[in-house]
Order: structure tokens, then C-alpha cells, then sequence
């Protein structure tokens, strides 16, 4: 098996391939081992929000006063010295795994001779080889997409890549996209203190998530200055001396010391010459797969951000070690529909099954249990008091039809969650649980209990 792209799909196919004893090679850019996820994406811009959450001291400020501060004059050099020390661990724990599993790693890029060949030009533009492969698996990954229209900089005009080199931190900042890379950054600038506005042309932002978290982080952003600008478009950006000046199709004009734009992610497939195997890439440069993630080549599969939403490392690995398995003949499960989604803003929003507008428009009844941080001892200790968890619950058969949380740890906390559905469980089962004191995870039993009161409601009521 060749993989082309050493992301968390491409590790994950690589790896699952040679434990089934198949013979196994990975090909990527010696700069971007470990993907798009590693270097440019998810690790390096959590770790920032690490960062900043640490340096900035603000989720201790309901402890110690909204003046608290850990360091006054923050610097880019702050933030990216734990970046750089993550993504460099990250990196050889990469290769280590690879190496472990008696993959073979070649430096440079692949494009395809024919479907079951690839020319592989070595990094340093030296010689090109040809590798062949029964199996060939595409993960790539994507890049942000940039509008023709826009004169990106890398200083003052930026992308998501580039967000992450700035030469200092910007005093004022436009934000082009609410979407989930949008609202992550726009928290981590307002969180330095950057004065934010977001512009998107939708009427509202992150649509997929339950509303009440939605207008929670709204209120929490403005909170630190950020201004939003829904149902607008960007007519124009212009660069001056002393910053930017982002015209609104609507007349407004916005100066700011950068402007980020949040306009999606684009395949990076143009350089695999696809047509020579038989493959073509939409305009998005996404590659059409299966159910096993094969392309309409089927010895050639394809995972991860290249294949189009959910375009999750959580998912990209799953893809890959299913595609792997195919392959290989080996059985394997399809992927669960249950999905966690993770959204690092600041507070961070997680989410697992359906939002209260989806059961409704499905008609599907349900009752409601929360719990809230600050009703939680482990909320008080860590300051937090204004997180919170929602139980979406079947009235018929008690199962859970959704849960949704928002605040310190929301990520980590959706599993059980996604556990407890996974398993058909009920709401009866948190209820009868017991939990660790003081923890967050205690808001399961606390907004069980409120659902079940309100079930009991009912139930008095039909007597």
C-alpha cells in the first residue's frame, strides 16, 4: 500500500496496513510530517489557545478580579514557543510510530503516472522515482481557501495558516467567516485583547450547534469586545500604511490592524494529476469516495479533509484505518453515526446526536435536563460559572437523543455522553450512576435528575 499524506488519516491507513502485515510506504513533504492537522492546523492553534488561556489568566477572572493577568504584554513569541515545542514532540512521535511499524517514509511529493503508480519527486527538487502499489490511498488533506478578488499578505491580510506567524499581536482584527476556524480565532484575539469583528454573510454563526450554547458564546464574546456583523459581505479589502480598511457591500468600513479570512478549506489535489489514474477532484479539489472510501478506482481510496466534510482529525482517523481494512479484505465495522464534535472557541462548545430545532422539525418529542457549572462544587473551584450541560431525552423510552455542552472541559465531557448513546442507555442510567465528587462529570447526574422531574411531570399530568 502507498499513502500519499502523513496526516492523521494517511498514519492511520499506513499503520493499520502493516499491522495486517501488509507492506507499507508513506509519501509527504519532510516539513509537514504528520499533515496539514500537525503544523498548520488543529494541534498548533489548540495549542495556541492553550496559551492564551494561560497567559491571559481568563478563566481565573471570576476568582481573582477581572483585572487578573499571569503576563501583561504578551507577546507572538509567547504564544508559539509552547506551539513549537508541541508540534515538535508531535512530529517525532509521528515517525517514531511509522518507524515502529516498519513503514517506509519517503520525503517529497507523488503524482500519479498511472492507477497504480506514482512519481515520486524527492524534497530539494532532486531526482524522480516511480513507486508502484496494489493499493494506493489519497490524504492529503486541504488548504485554506483564498478568494481570487483578495491580496493576501501573510502579514496583514492572513488566512488560517498564516494566522500563526503574525509579527505581534494586532490590536484590531477583522474576522471574514463565522464558521468553526473563525470563531475559534476570533475568541483566542478578543481573549489577548484584540478588538474583534467578525463578518459573515449568513445571519448567524456555527448553525449546527444547539442554539442556547450559540447565544451563550455571543454573549461571552461581546463580552470582550467583539462586534459582530451578520448578513453582510465583504465588497473589498484595502491595504494602508497604518493597516487595513475592509469595505462592507453594505457601505460600512471597518480599520483594522489585520484581516483574517475564514473561507473554507480547498483539497490539495491539483499537483496529483489525477486523470492519468482515472480520478477527477470537484472545483473544492474533494475526491467522491464509497461507503469503504474507495474512489471510482477501486484499488485507490481516499480519507480525511480531502474527502469533504466531516473533515475532523477524530474522523480522518477512522476513515483511514477503515479504508485500510477494506483493503486489506480484513472486516470492519461501518463508523458509527454518532460523531462528537468538538469546537475549541473560548468557552469550548462539544455536542453529540441532534439539537432541539432538529427534533422538532422531525417531530420528534422531547424533554429537557441541565446543570450548570456554578450549581457544581468542581465549578466553583475552577471559576467557571457559566458553563453548562443539556440532556435532550426521549419522553417514550427515556433513551438520550442529544446532549450538548458549553464551557471548561466541554470536550472531554461529551464522551460520556456519546457512550452512554452509543450503548442504547437511558436517562435512568445517569441518574442511578455515581460520579466522582467534586467533578464536572457530576453535571450528567445533576441534569438527569432535572430531566427526570420533568418526565415525572408528564407522567402526573396523563394519570
Amino acid at each position: 500500500m502507498l499513502v500519499l499524506g502523513s496526516g492523521p488519516g494517511g498514519q492511520k491507513a499506513a499503520i493499520a496496513a502493516a499491522k495486517l502485515g501488509r507492506r507499507v510506504a508513506v509519501v509527504d513533504r519532510p516539513d509537514m510530517v504528520g499533515g496539514v492537522s500537525l503544523h498548520t492546523g488543529t494541534i498548533p492553534s489548540k495549542t495556541l489557545r492553550e496559551a492564551v488561556l494561560y497567559l491571559t489568566g481568563l478563566t481565573q477572572r471570576d476568582l481573582y478580579g477581572q483585572s487578573y493577568r499571569l503576563k501583561e504584554d504578551i507577546t507572538v513569541a509567547d504564544l508559539t514557543a509552547r506551539t513549537q515545542h508541541v508540534v515538535s514532540r508531535e512530529t517525532d512521535i509521528v515517525r517514531s510510530q511509522l518507524s515502529r511499524n516498519h513503514v517506509s517514509l519517503f520525503s517529497g511529493t507523488g503524482r500519479f503516472v498511472d492507477d497504480h503508480t506514482v512519481a515520486l519527486r524527492e524534497a530539494g527538487g532532486g531526482r524522480e522515482r516511480t513507486i508502484s502499489a496494489e493499493h494506493i490511498v489519497i490524504a492529503t488533506g486541504t488548504r485554506p481557501a483564498r478568494p481570487e478578488s483578495v491580496e493576501f499578505d501573510g502579514r496583514t491580510i492572513l488566512d488560517s495558516d498564516n494566522v500563526l506567524t503574525v509579527e505581534r499581536v494586532p490590536r484590531s482584527m477583522v474576522i471574514v467567516g463565522a464558521g468553526v476556524i473563525g470563531m475559534e480565532y476570533a475568541s483566542m484575539f478578543a481573549a489577548l485583547g484584540s478588538k474583534v469583528t467578525v463578518v459573515e454573510k449568513r445571519a448567524g454563526m456555527l448553525d449546527m450547534c444547539d442554539v442556547e450554547v450559540i447565544e451563550s458564546l455571543k454573549y461571552h464574546l461581546r463580552d470582550l469586545a467583539v462586534t459582530f456583523r451578520f448578513g453582510e459581505t465583504v465588497a473589498a479589502v484595502e491595504r494602508h500604511p497604518r493597516g487595513t480598511l475592509t469595505v462592507l457591500a453594505s457601505g460600512k468600513k471597518i480599520p483594522a490592524d489585520a484581516v483574517m479570512y475564514s473561507a473554507g478549506r480547498q483539497g490539495l489535489t491539483d499537483e496529483l494529476d489525477l486523470g492519468r489514474a482515472g480520478l477527477a477532484a470537484d472545483p473544492r479539489g474533494r475526491i467522491e469516495v464509497d461507503e469503504h472510501y474507495r474512489t471510482r478506482v477501486p484499488h485507490i481510496y481516499a480519507v480525511g479533509d480531502v474527502i469533504g466534510f466531516p473533515a475532523l482529525a477524530a474522523t480522518s482517523m477512522e476513515q483511514g484505518r477503515a479504508a485500510a481494512y477494506h483493503a486489506c479484505g480484513e472486516p470492519v465495522a461501518r463508523m458509527h453515526h454518532l460523531q462528537p464534535i468538538g469546537i475549541y472557541t473560548i468557552p469550548e462548545i462539544s455536542f453529540v446526536g441532534r439539537t432541539e430545532d432538529q427534533l422538532t422539525e422531525d417531530s420528534v418529542p422531547f424533554e429537557v435536563g441541565v446543570a450548570r457549572y456554578r450549581e457544581l462544587a468542581r465549578g466553583q473551584i475552577i471559576g467557571d460559572a457559566h458553563g453548562m450541560l443539556k440532556l435532550l431525552v426521549s419522553p417514550e423510552d427515556r433513551r438520550l437523543l442529544g446532549v450538548h455542552c458549553f464551557g471548561t472541559g466541554a470536550t472531554e465531557l461529551i464522551h460520556i455522553g456519546q457512550s452512554v448513546m452509543g450503548c442504547g442507555g437511558t436517562v435512568d442510567y445517569l441518574v442511578d450512576a455515581v460520579f466522582n465528587y467534586p467533578t464536572l462529570a457530576e453535571s450528567y447526574k445533576v441534569a438527569a435528575l432535572d430531566a427526570t422531574n420533568r418526565l415525572r411531570q408528564l407522567d402526573r399530568i396523563g394519570e
